[in-house]
């Protein structure tokens, strides 16, 4: 289909041939043909902590890769800037959409009144928001994932790893998307093992403060947390959950990664035997997704949603430790079992 799509469109197309290339993923001719250069593939805008913060951008990252390697088109992915604006993450947008990629993502739900000015002047090009279901447009899709269960799930973990009965949650930044995390979690510790206490902490109000990217503001929480007995500590805050990791390791206990696999992230190689798990979401696979849709000429719009059902949520099992330990992987699998079949509805706040 995409084939198709590469047609350049000279002087003044035909409608039924503008109506052909918008049902293969076209690029837009809102803002006149002559401004698109062709059709491109997959690209993506980051969020805050960029490409390498062993999380979640890097996932979103490995989907573009697959996307390249298997469509064999161009891709594209541009970093944030510090103190930027609305305006200048939907000028990255619309740029993307100017040189003719199809689809455009962007990367965590700062970027979504960026996405819904973009995709209001590029009708024809999808576009993507990763973390957001508030833009509501025919040529976007909101995917969001439900990290509560696999937060429930950390939980679950958490409660049977801990000696001291103290846990800690660390979240990157005050807002309700982080809150699905802290609540799973605590959920899951208190449905495991009333008796552990969980210990909170929010690293800053606004992700302009640093909170998903300042390793030292993980590192520190985690330190008060673990010197208030807490010996398994769950991250949920992009770059800054590196420190966490550090801090664990540092003093022999416990972390649990988010995002990504991050027994597997190379940049914590040193610290891998103090990873328990990690609470995934698989934002690879959901702008893979996206990609193929496109490609496929049948573009997804509208919530795209992942689960423990769908598998687009999980624990990872890399640590052997974690992996081979009976009594924690049997209490997983009955709370991911109950979760699935609706007996245990998780909260979100």
């Amino acid at each position: 289909m995409r084939r198709i799509s590469r047609i350049t469109v000279a002087g003044a197309a035909t409608a039924s041939l503008a109506l052909a290339l918008s049902a293969c993923g076209g690029t837009s001719t809102s803002a006149s043909s002559s401004e698109s250069k062709g059709d491109k593939g997959l690209a993506i805008a980051y969020d805050v902590g960029g490409k390498g913060d062993q999380s979640f951008n890097d996932a979103a990252y490995a989907g573009l890769e697959q996307a390249k390697k298997e469509f064999q088109y161009d891709t594209a992915d541009l970093e944030p800037t510090e103190g930027e604006t609305d305006a200048d993450k939907e000028q990255r947008l619309v740029s993307l959409a100017k040189q003719g990629y199809n689809p455009v993502i962007g990367v965590g739900y700062a970027y979504a009144a960026a996405v819904k000015g973009a995709a209001e002047r590029f009708p024809d090009t999808t576009f993507g928001i990763v973390d957001d279901s508030t833009v509501q447009a025919k040529n976007v899709a909101d995917l969001v994932f439900s990290e509560e269960e696999a937060s429930y799930l950390a939980g679950v973990a958490a409660a049977k790893s801990t000696k001291t009965n103290t846990v800690g949650f660390v979240g990157g930044v005050d807002i309700p998307l982080i809150h699905k995390f802290q609540a799973g979690f605590e959920q899951g510790v208190k449905d495991t093992n009333p008796k552990v206490k969980v210990l909170s902490q929010y690293l800053t109000q606004t992700a302009e403060e640093g909170g998903f990217s300042s390793p030292d503001k993980g590192k520190s929480a985690a330190e008060g947390q673990i010197e208030k007995k807490a010996d398994v500590v769950y991250a949920a805050a992009g770059l800054s959950g590196q420190g966490v990791i550090e801090a664990a390791a540092a003093n022999k206990v416990w972390a649990i990664g988010v995002d990504s696999d991050q027994y597997k992230q190379e940049a914590l190689a040193k610290y891998k035997d103090s990873i328990l798990t990690s609470a995934m979401k698989d934002v690879a696979k959901a702008v893979y997704n996206l990609a193929k849709s496109v490609e496929d000429g049948k573009p997804a719009t509208g919530i795209v949603r992942g689960d423990l059902k769908t598998g687009q949520v999980s624990l990872s099992n890399s640590n052997p430790k974690f992996a081979d330990n009976t009594e924690v992987q049997e209490a997983i699998k009955t709370a991911k079992e109950k979760i699935v079949k609706g007996e245990i509805k998780v909260k979100t706040s």
